[in-house]
């Protein structure tokens, strides 16, 4: 027989994205703030949340402004996406420190982080108080993928980027391939 232990209520969805959500302008107050708690939650429209602590920085920046943007994280990135969360914008330029650099997008006017191989430019259209986090409701306005990612035929190859995930406190690297979607229901052949 299997055997579990019941713990109180709390999130034990992992793993999820560790994602370094910019906002801001390119000129003035920009900052960076690594979330885990971010999803996709529409197709059409394309939408998706974040949700963040009232005291953290970046909070009074993105309701203000009404606007930031997603930008995945690497292998290459996930030491500075750690610093990103663990540092706060009112005392360290994280762009600056981290050695990161500011491009402008197409809809919005926080910074996209370049080194980053997907930025989702996103408008928040709700904020849902929610406890110790507010949920920012977003549309996606425009995705920016690195074209060394692009193959000759236009298709972006997401999955050779190198994300990685957070679980339970820890990053982790994407493992092998298991399957694709419909596989299990696919005909052999």
């Amino acid at each position: 027989m299997i055997e579990k232990e019941f713990w109180k209520p709390g999130n034990m969805l992992y793993p999820i994205p560790a994602v370094m959500v910019s906002c801001g302008s390119m000129e003035e107050k920009s900052n960076i703030i690594t979330i885990a708690w971010a999803g996709t939650i529409c197709s059409s429209p394309a939408m998706v949340s974040v949700s963040i602590r009232k005291e953290r920085y970046s909070y009074d920046i993105i309701k203000e402004s009404k606007e930031f943007v997603i930008n995945l994280v690497t292998k290459e990135l996930v030491k500075k996406a750690d610093y990103c969360g663990v540092k706060s914008g009112r005392d360290v330029d994280k762009f600056k420190e981290m050695k990161l650099t500011k491009i402008k997008g197409n809809f919005v006017s926080a910074p996209l982080i370049a080194e980053s191989p997907v930025n989702i430019e996103c408008v928040v259209k709700d904020i849902i108080p929610l406890g110790t986090h507010d949920m920012f409701l977003a549309e996606v306005k425009s995705v920016a993928v690195d074209k060394k990612f692009m193959d000759e035929k236009g298709r972006f190859h997401l999955n050779q980027t190198d994300l990685i995930v957070y679980s339970h406190g820890e990053y982790y690297g994407l493992g092998e391939l298991l399957g694709k979607f419909g596989y299990s229901v696919q005909k052999k052949r």
